[in-house]
């Protein structure tokens, strides 16, 4: 399956210092079949210097496509995704964290299966094949595998790893959704509600993973395990739209 353009979303909250490096891996990628790129940056109103650093970089690199929104108050990661995936004009779109944890380049790995027209979601896994992994903590990879299997319990998928940042998906498919969750809420709410749409093919890549420690900037933390559950169980198995 051929296609022109991928949309990478990329939700930014003081992310001054590192987010002119996520963006030069993002220009550095060539992707397969000659896909274009658009770049969407949302900055979820930064108290830091990010604002200023985006406005350098997309001064400095006028060549890219991209295209940034500002929110007037600080809304959330989930709010940030609305934002961008309701600006996407590509074919496609994925979900980029403006932090170091997850690498552009593969991006050409998570398209295989959407180019070979196999898929119309791809879900990258920190839990599976042989791409290098950060050691860092036992029992946030306990929470994770643990909202995953519930959330599979809801779903009837499969997944290994549903809090991952990398998704992508059909972008025409994504629209049609109506996504709820401002917050770190996103990811269950947007993975069951997804899961429903009629005749969905949805796959899963191993991908590598180079997480943050809480010192370096990693923001989710026990509360937003909570709140994932309630909406596993919400959109999950009680069924909300």
């Amino acid at each position: 399956m051929s296609f022109n353009k991928l949309s990478i979303i990329v939700p930014a909250y003081n992310e001054g210092r590192t987010i002119h490096l996520i963006l030069d891996k993002i220009k550095e990628v060539d992707l397969v079949n000659n896909i274009n790129k658009e770049v969407i940056i949302v900055n979820d109103h930064s108290t830091d210097d990010t604002e200023a650093a985006i406005h350098r970089y997309i001064a400095a690199n006028p060549e890219l496509d991209i295209k940034y929104y500002f929110h007037e108050v600080n809304k959330g990661k989930g709010a940030a995704l609305h934002t961008g995936i309701s600006k996407a004009t590509g074919e496609y779109l994925i979900i980029q964290d403006a932090d170091l944890e997850y690498d552009p380049q593969e991006y050409n790995h998570i398209l295989k299966p959407v180019v070979s027209g196999f898929a119309d979601v791809v879900y990258g896994s920190r839990f599976m094949g042989g791409r290098p992994h950060r050691i860092l903590f036992f029992w946030h990879t306990i929470g994770n595998k643990f909202l995953t299997t519930l959330s599979n319990a809801c779903t009837n998928l499969n997944l290994t790893d549903m809090e991952t940042c990398y998704k992508l998906f059909n972008t025409k498919i994504i629209q049609s959704l109506t996504l709820r969750e401002k917050r770190f809420g996103f990811e269950p709410e947007v993975t069951t509600k997804i899961s429903r749409v009629p005749k969905i093919r949805i796959y899963e890549v191993g991908i590598s993973y180079y997480g943050r420690t809480y010192e370096e900037g990693k923001k989710i933390g026990w509360k937003d395990g909570f709140r994932a559950i309630y909406c596993i169980l919400k959109y999950g198995m009680f069924g909300a739209q």
